[in-house]
């Protein structure tokens, strides 16, 4: 599906000039991204960003919330004009990347394009009624937030295609690390999966490719079973957590699957860090994981990306990050042939 060792990013970034971001991306990765600015706006933060059309929603970009708050007749508006084949858009007011990226390869077509979606999971449970209840626990709510997560899915698809050989769709996931834990204790793993499962779904049916990301640890027997073709984990802190289920990612490996390796950190540990170092730490990685997966299969079912997205970090730190993911790509590919 790809060629082993190909570059691509997790989603945002830290600048406030788009233009920048895309030019940044546009020169670094072999699969290009179009580019989440969380520091443009409120409007780009990880759930607010893909929470435009959603009946209820109330926004406050001064104070920084955003909540469902159940009145009127939206709700009743959204079931009518809905349907699986609806598209709506991620506008440019919650994503000035998005259409400046678009701008910026109109006349350009790449074999692999990726966007990015706020997984159901992480959605439904960093969004608040106004009663301060999660919406996750709110059946209908949580159904409806699928719906729509499913129709911005659909609209990246379509408008990406254009330009791409292949889309590919991550769907981030980060609060998957926390499952099981008190804050989620009521959070059942069938439901869990039947998000997942629809989310990567409405990829496959759009015509794109399903990943996701993330951020640490995860329970990725469950994560496997949702049908993602990609799984994007952190390899600099979190290899150890693969290797815990062997049989599971070598099925995943054999029958199509592809691993993102985050080897590269998004975190302050980066200020440590060079092409050299991290190369020592992928080898290790590779021979960890090869005591119990064929070490042929992992590295010919492989992407090289960031541990995570670099919004956080600084534009310095950001291009840091990108630098030592092509040296490491290089040294690899040096060092094998």
């Amino acid at each position: 599906m790809f060629i082993p060792f190909s570059t691509t990013g997790i989603g945002s970034l830290p600048h406030t000039d788009r233009e920048e971001a895309c030019r940044l991306v546009l020169g670094t990765f072999d699969i290009p991204f179009w580019p989440q600015l969380p520091k443009v706006s409120f409007r780009e933060s990880m759930i607010a960003q893909f929470s435009e059309g959603l009946p209820f929603l109330e926004l406050d970009e001064e104070r920084q919330t955003i909540w469902l708050e159940r009145e009127g007749e939206s709700l009743t508006r959204f079931y009518e004009t809905y349907s699986e084949d609806t598209e709506i858009a991620v506008s440019d007011r919650f994503a000035t990347g998005f259409s400046a990226f678009i701008k910026k390869i109109k006349e350009r077509r790449f074999p692999f394009l990726k966007g990015h979606v706020t997984g159901p999971i992480t959605f439904t449970l960093g969004l608040k009624d106004s009663f301060g209840r999660l919406v996750y626990f709110d059946e209908e709510l949580r159904e409806i937030a699928l719906m729509l997560l499913k129709a911005k899915i659909r609209w990246q698809i379509k408008t990406l295609q254009p330009n791409a050989g292949q889309v590919i769709i991550f769907i981030d996931e980060p609060v998957l690390s926390a499952l099981g834990s008190s804050s989620y204790i009521g959070v059942n793993p069938q439901e869990a999966l039947r998000l997942l499962g629809e989310a990567s779904d409405a990829v496959k049916n759009a015509g794109g490719i399903p990943g996701i990301h993330c951020c640490s640890k995860a329970d990725w027997p469950l994560v496997i079973k949702s049908g993602v073709s990609i799984i994007s984990f952190d390899a600099f802190d979190y290899i150890e957590t693969i290797s815990l289920y062997p049989q599971e990612f070598t099925g995943f490996l054999k029958n199509g699957g592809c691993l993102a390796w985050g080897i590269v950190p998004t975190t302050e540990a980066i200020r440590d860090e060079d092409a050299a170092s991290i190369k020592k730490r992928f080898d290790t990685g590779i021979e960890t994981l090869s005591k119990s997966i064929p070490a042929d299969l992992l590295l010919s079912k492989i992407l090289l990306t960031p541990s995570c997205g670099t919004g956080s970090r600084s534009i310095e730190e950001t291009e840091k990050v990108f630098s030592i993911l092509n040296k490491l790509k290089n040294l690899i590919k040096g060092s094998s042939s």
